[in-house]
């Protein structure tokens, strides 16, 4: 763990007031009794550009982590977007990229209204087929789909999608749970409307509410509220178990793979976090 930060720090020049989130990383796994015994990390430039004399480059920082716990071995993976800022006086900045924070994200634009006939109607939560989905492009995006900048709950619901769930109430944005080329419903899309969507709903997609994160199973739902202001940010879908029989999850924004529920490791977290935990059934 401290190679890996020291190879953050100096070869990115990632700013050292990330510390906190390498203490809690490091604590989380002593507490659940994991030993990370290989760690490979490499940088990605995707994009390049240059004005009022800074240069920018933009890359995705990709690292694997190999994880034993007890008897179990599995691969974590994150990708995080980063800034790479380089003035004119040579001095360097990086900043990680990403906003939970999604209030906006699909009011700012209009769409075409859409007819509802087309929508599938499907009846039985298929997990195993919601969790290859979510394995085959958690660091990817299906080009069937619009690919938003706050991309987790479109995520989580092509996931669901890809298990069975059918949607139903379009073309109203505001009503129903539901996807077209180029319209979607707010639940689709929005952490927020998804949490209270399942939440609420009693037929078709629905969640039922679990009391704590070991009763989920894989195929199911956990959404997150980061500083515990009502305002829910994030949700990830449930893909595997770890040997104490807690959820590893799948996600998109940061792109995260067989990740620990808790989010402890992330720094949108917050002592103030509040979680909501969603068993997923299609009636």
């Amino acid at each position: 763990m401290e190679q890996l930060k020291r190879y953050w720090q100096d070869f990115f020049a990632i700013d050292r007031n990330e510390d906190d989130w390498w203490a809690r990383k490091q604590a989380l796994f002593a507490e659940r009794g994991a030993e990370i015994i290989q760690i490979k990390g490499n940088g990605h430039v995707y994009s390049k550009l240059s004005y009022e004399q800074e240069n920018i480059h933009q890359y995705h920082l990709h690292v694997q982590y190999l994880i034993k716990q007890q008897k179990q071995l599995y691969l974590e993976e994150s990708v995080t977007p980063y800034l790479f800022k380089k003035d004119h006086q040579g001095n360097m900045q990086a900043h990680r990229r990403h906003d939970y924070k999604q209030e906006d994200l699909v009011k700012t634009e209009m769409f075409k209204q859409g007819d509802s006939s087309s929508l599938n109607s499907r009846s039985k939560y298929n997990r195993q087929a919601a969790v290859q989905y979510a394995e085959r492009w958690w660091n990817d995006y299906n080009p069937a789909y619009r690919q938003f900048p706050v991309d987790c709950t479109n995520y989580v619901s092509q996931c669901l999608y890809a298990g069975g769930a059918p949607m139903h109430g379009a073309p109203v944005r505001e009503r129903g749970w539901w996807y077209q080329d180029t319209n979607w419903s707010f639940s689709w899309a929005v952490a927020h409307s998804l949490r209270w969507y399942l939440a609420g709903a009693t037929s078709g997609l629905r969640g039922e509410e679990m009391k704590t994160a070991n009763q989920l199973i894989p195929g199911d739902v956990i959404c997150y509220d980061f500083t515990g202001d009502g305002r829910w940010d994030h949700n990830t879908i449930v893909v595997a178990k770890d040997a104490n029989g807690m959820p590893l999850v799948n996600a998109h924004t940061d792109n995260s793979r067989n990740r620990y529920w808790s989010y402890e490791d992330s720094t949108a977290w917050t002592p103030d976090i509040q979680y909501k935990f969603f068993r997923i059934h299609i009636e």
